[in-house]
């Protein structure tokens, strides 16, 4: 039987538990090298290429549409520019954008569910209200409608993206919250006197870091379809800053003109989200205590 997370030896910790229980799921390993491989791509990959002579921006109208070759891996574009150096770009601006929502909307969410959860009463019911409130919000209508009206820059479409996108992890926290506040080990501690600051960081949040972990697979990837979807439909990363979902802009298109400009980018979007997805579903086992694992 799983060791239950309040009773695991401190030594051992919950990193190192989840990792003893991940590891074993060979699915979410495929998922973690995936990852690490795309990731490892869009930080080294512009070096290799920079030293290689590929410039992401570099035109040439002579060499428009050559398909894959010597010279350029991924074949170029419209403009005679390499589909592998804007590919990697747009890679980077993507993982970018998504970990850029992902920190917002998990600090955001986690930090108003563990308060809604704790105190309850008016508190949890205002919360609640403006959780409902935001959930009848058409989000991606919303950001096509600021995004023509605006024009944000990318890091500010981000955030935009992370404050619009907190309420289902905020609910998934206060529902732990409310579970684990009234366990013995919160009220032996303010029976102590402990304050309510550290009743929320040292006992309630390390309760709740096992959803919010896994809370954390799930946003990063849907932070980067949504970008995806966003900048597809012309909205989100302009042009001409690549991102995987602008790289998609004209796939229509290409589809029989130049079709390796839609497989690149159409893959990485593909293998990202199900990399973040295999490791969020390999956390939510790993982290729950209710499962039985072999010894």
């Amino acid at each position: 039987m799983a060791e239950p997370l309040d009773e695991v030896d401190r030594g051992d910790g919950l990193v190192g538990l989840a990792w003893r229980r991940l590891r074993r799921d060979r699915l979410a390993l495929f998922g973690l090298v995936l990852l690490g491989l795309i990731l490892l791509g869009a930080v080294a990959g512009p070096l290799v290429l920079g030293m290689a002579g590929l410039d992401p921006d570099q035109q040439l109208l002579t060499q428009r549409f050559r398909p894959p070759g010597a010279g350029h891996p991924l074949g170029t574009d419209e403009l005679g520019r390499d589909a592998l150096a804007r590919l990697v770009h747009g890679t980077r601006v993507s993982l970018s954008f998504g970990l850029t929502v992902g920190v917002v909307s998990l600090s955001l969410g986690t930090l108003l569910g563990l308060v809604s959860g704790y105190y309850r009463g008016g508190v949890d019911d205002t919360i609640n209200a403006v959780i409902g409130t935001l959930q009848t919000v058409p989000i991606l209508f919303l950001l096509i409608t600021l995004s023509i009206t605006f024009r944000p820059p990318f890091l500010l479409l981000a955030v935009l993206f992370g404050l619009l996108g907190w309420t289902g992890i905020a609910r998934q926290v206060r529902g732990v919250t409310l579970s684990v506040r009234e366990r013995q080990f919160v009220e032996a501690a303010r029976a102590l006197g402990a304050g309510e600051v550290h009743l929320l960081t040292r006992h309630l949040l390390p309760n709740v870091a096992s959803i919010v972990l896994v809370l954390a697979g799930f946003d990063f990837a849907g932070a980067i379809l949504g970008e995806a979807a966003l900048s597809f439909l012309g909205f989100g990363v302009q042009v001409p800053t690549p991102s995987l979902g602008n790289l998609l802009l004209r796939s229509p298109d290409y589809l029989t003109r130049a079709p390796w400009l839609i497989a690149g980018p159409g893959l990485i979007v593909f293998l990202t989200g199900l990399g973040f997805f295999l490791v969020a579903d390999g956390l939510r086992d790993a982290l729950d205590p209710r499962l039985e694992r072999n010894a």
